[in-house]
């Protein structure tokens, strides 16, 4: 009878944030690229992940704005490794400065892929600022 080197599937399933995540990064939001996201190359398209960022780095200026907000700008943005087909992404977010009416956000995707020789890896590093608005569109200060 041999034994199976690797950890129960029961011990597999949760997950472990990577060592080298800030300490102050919230995972905000996980996701697995399908075929349909793939460009001509096989790899999961730059601006499918471009979109899931903007996604994942929203979540916390929603909760500092408590309310609406818009993208204003992409500070920073870096593709790191490709993304493959089945990858788990993993979207961990941090708040870097505070404004009147703005929030900037670092957003760090990490990729869970090969299950029989299981790695994390960094694969894309963005910076996001998020201005809160009101009703009309218009910028507005945030709460204090």
């Amino acid at each position: 009878m041999t034994t199976d080197p690797r950890p129960a599937a029961t011990e597999r399933v949760h997950l472990q944030r990577p060592d080298s995540v800030h300490d102050d990064a919230e995972l905000v939001m996980r996701v697995m690229p399908m075929p349909a996201d793939s460009n001509a190359n096989g790899d999961i398209f730059g601006g499918w992940i471009m979109a899931q960022v903007d996604i994942a780095g929203a979540v916390l200026p929603y909760r500092v704005a408590r309310g609406r907000i818009a993208t204003v700008a992409v500070n920073e943005f870096l593709f790191k490794q490709p993304v493959s087909v089945g990858d788990l992404l993993s979207f961990y977010a941090r708040v870097t400065r505070v404004g009147r009416t703005s929030v900037t956000v670092n957003v760090e995707v990490w990729a869970e892929r090969n299950p029989n020789a299981w790695q994390v890896v960094k694969v894309t590093e963005a910076t996001l600022t998020y201005v809160a608005i009101d009703e009309r569109g218009q910028p507005r200060a945030l709460p204090t």
